[in-house]
């Protein structure tokens, strides 16, 4: 039977008043007001615990809400509540979509036994990195520092007052379990132990710990052309020549890099970088990373081949590839480039889209409790999805796969399945292990005709996949990665001249700008959240982008504003810029840490962001703002230059004589004829300027002066490509600007 809401609510009141532990096994009783709002969320629900997680609106901590861990957001109440009972504090981070997050709280926090453990003697304290990067990046950099590694799960445990004592990632419920010695609930006993008795040494090795964590970053001289060199050969060094990508497993892909390789190979002709770049990208796009059926990429390999990946799909990581992709078609001209980061951007429309506007952060490695099975298949499954149709007229060497057609054959070549599977539980993760050339001779058929082949039944497989279970989407829309969604379409526009991208664009552009401020200042997501350095660089570096692929100023001035509030928030002449806002909440440490991850840092996109609004508006307050930048980071650019790629190829941009491209039409002219080679053109250091003459270019001259005294001559749209203030002879001819474009300016190697 189902019980009315008023004796749910009635019983779960009796419960706490009861056994004064709010349900929650060894905790101490709610508050009453607490209390009431935890009895009017659980409603109707009959989960057996419900802690104070079910009041937040983070998709991570509500898979949280029904621990029996006494968990509470990070926030003042937690830090009062250890001090007041005397406690340390277990802070645990993670996301909604971690594989490992949800193994750790199968196995340790939804155990009474644990729970009760961390209840008695600790302050539980559950963070979503995607909400808080502030407070994951403190604590990571702690963790990194306390034990040589990261990740996620991240488990510390900290004083009452915030500062971390100890630390690590993922530990197993037991002793013994998993390999591990220790398992959390010994530690746990030690740590409450360690903290009883020897507090005092905890106190010192924390208060050591913050006093490493809280040194400013050595500043230096803006560096050379040298400091790419020196990242370039580190690179080559660790490169896989055979399956791309750098070191060992994991393997993650790395854009940053990718781009940095293809601006050093424009810069130099060198070809080692392009084969870095190009040999990346090919095994990726051809890897188990790579969603062959549905399109988009999952976060990283556990193996050196990208065959094994965890399945997590992540807004950001589908961005930043597409626009390396594109990058890399521009810049060698070829269409698989071109194919892949087309149905990167054409899954990001089809699944990750919020109804509302903008994009949500992330998909979930996990469905039916397993990781991947989402995207995994039999070779049964396969063979009777795609039937045992085949090509026409064409006979199939090898045919000989019992009950296996003609396209069930090629399907399995094509993706490397196997009957006894090449993955878990006999299951094949589909991924091109050999090149399409080598599938077509196996099966005595051309290439086009295994090509279309797999064109024609991958529509089928993806119907097919989408009855399954669907992972659980994380719905945030989070202002940052969202804007480097816009990057990608934006640039995926203008290079294919595709209205879907570009209308897509706009419109994810304008719901930030509409919904993702509050009193005119931005917010880290558009459920709220103070802005973050990243929000407002990356936001400012879409916006030009976006000018750029749809030239209506708007976009131009909405960029410059955020870039006047950014610098106000977070830029020291000294220090540079830092992670969080002047204002903003007082923690640990405050980051002043500049390094290019798995998104590129926000002081890196910065630096390119206000070299390019100098070189619009010729503003020089924009270029001595990147000098000291760069100058901030100068310590890390000399030691370690590979550390910061993003921010090298914002160097080079400043290092480099920046092209000027300024595309000035007829009023009912069309630039189309110019603008097809401007598309097709690799030209990563530069702007691009279109108007029209007359009203519209006297309009647009205040806020870009560059196009003052630019007409269209001879009535025909006409190109102006410039360095500072020297022009090239201006033209109406595809061919002459074509020159004009590739034209690029040496690296020369400077300290």
């Amino acid at each position: 039977m189902t019980w009315p809401r008023f004796v749910v609510s009635a019983l779960f009141v009796l419960a706490c008043q009861r056994d004064r532990t709010s349900g929650l096994p060894g905790a101490e009783p709610f508050e009453a007001e607490v209390a009431q709002k935890v009895i009017a969320a659980k409603g109707s629900s009959t989960e057996k615990f419900t802690n104070r997680l079910i009041l937040e609106r983070s998709p991570y901590l509500l898979q949280h809400a029904h621990n029996p861990v006494d968990w509470r957001p990070w926030g003042d109440d937690a830090l009062a509540a250890a001090k007041r009972l005397d406690r340390p504090i277990l802070l645990s981070i993670g996301y909604s979509t971690c594989h490992w997050c949800h193994v750790m709280e199968r196995e340790s926090f939804e155990d009474p036994e644990i729970a009760a453990a961390i209840n008695r003697g600790f302050i539980a304290v559950k963070v979503d990195r995607e909400e808080r990067p502030d407070l994951d990046r403190i604590y990571m950099a702690a963790v990194q520092r306390m034990t040589g590694s990261g990740g996620w799960p991240l488990t510390v445990v900290l004083l009452p007052d915030g500062r971390p004592f100890f630390g690590g990632t993922y530990f197993p419920p037991r002793d013994g379990e998993r390999g591990r010695q220790k398992g959390l609930l010994s530690m746990l006993a030690q740590l409450s132990a360690a903290y009883r008795d020897d507090g005092d040494k905890l106190v010192q090795r924390a208060a050591q710990l913050i006093a490493e964590l809280d040194q400013p970053a050595p500043r230096g001289d803006v560096p050379g052309s040298g400091a790419i060199e020196t990242a370039v050969a580190g690179l080559a060094k660790s490169f896989d020549a055979t399956w791309g990508g750098w070191g060992r497993a994991p393997k993650f892909p790395r854009p940053a890099v990718i781009e940095l390789l293809l601006h050093h190979h424009r810069r130099t002709g060198n070809a080692r970088s392009l084969e870095m770049a190009t040999r990346t990208l090919e095994r990726i796009a051809g890897g188990g990373i790579h969603d062959q059926i549905g399109g988009g990429f999952h976060r990283y390999t556990v193996d050196d081949k990208w065959r094994v990946p965890h399945f997590e799909k992540m807004l950001y990581d589908n961005a930043q590839l597409a626009t390396a992709f594109l990058a890399a078609h521009q810049a060698t001209g070829r269409d698989d480039f071109a194919e892949v980061a087309r149905s990167t951007l054409d899954y990001l429309l089809r699944e990750m889209q919020a109804p509302a506007g903008g994009f949500h952060s992330a998909t979930d490695a996990d469905s039916d409790g397993e990781e991947g099975t989402y995207y995994v298949w039999t070779a049964a499954e396969l063979d009777a999805i795609v039937g045992v149709a085949g090509v026409a007229g064409a006979g199939v060497a090898g045919a000989g796969v019992a009950g296996a057609g003609v396209d069930a054959r090629i399907v399995r070549e094509y993706f490397d399945v196997t009957v006894g599977g090449n993955f878990e539980r006999g299951t094949n993760i589909l991924w091109r292990r050999v090149a399409i050339e080598e599938v077509a001779a196996r099966l005595a058929l051309e290439p086009a005709q295994v090509r279309a082949t797999i064109e024609r039944l991958r529509p089928k497989l993806l119907a097919a996949r989408a009855k399954r279970t669907k992972p659980f989407t994380d719905t945030k829309v989070l202002v940052a990665w969202n804007a480097l969604a816009i990057t990608a379409l934006a640039r995926a526009a203008l290079t294919f001249d595709d209205a879907r991208y570009r209308d897509a664009a706009r419109s994810t552009a304008t719901y930030l700008l509409e919904h993702g401020r509050r009193g005119g200042a931005l917010r880290h997501a558009i459920a709220g959240g103070d802005a973050f350095l990243d929000d407002h660089a990356f936001l400012v570096a879409a916006l030009i982008d976006l000018y750029e692929a749809d030239p209506d100023p708007k976009w131009l001035r909405e960029a410059i504003a955020l870039q006047r509030a950014q610098d106000a928030a977070f830029f020291d002449p000294q220090a540079g810029y830092s992670f969080t806002a002047k204002t903003h909440e007082q923690l640990v440490v405050r980051d002043r840490v500049a390094h290019d991850d798995a998104v590129p840092s926000g002081s890196s996109v910065a630096a390119e962001n206000l070299l390019k609004l100098y070189e619009l508006t010729s503003d020089e307050a924009y270029r001595t703002r990147a000098t000291a930048t760069f100058t901030a980071s100068g310590a890390t650019l000399a030691r370690t230059p590979g550390a910061l790629p993003r921010m090298l190829a914002a160097l080079d941009f400043s290092l480099d004589k920046p092209k000027q491209i300024v595309i000035v039409s007829p009023v009912g002219g069309s630039p189309d004829a110019l603008l097809a080679r401007v598309r097709r053109a690799y030209v990563p250091n530069r702007v691009l300027v279109r108007t029209v003459e007359g009203a519209a270019l006297a309009a647009l001259s205040p806020l870009v002066p560059l196009v003052e005294g630019k007409v269209a001559k001879g009535g025909q749209p006409t190109a102006y490509v410039c360095v500072g203030t020297h022009c090239e002879q201006p033209t109406s001819d595809p061919e002459v600007l074509t020159r004009q474009l590739a034209r690029a300016e040496p690296l020369v190697v400077t300290p």
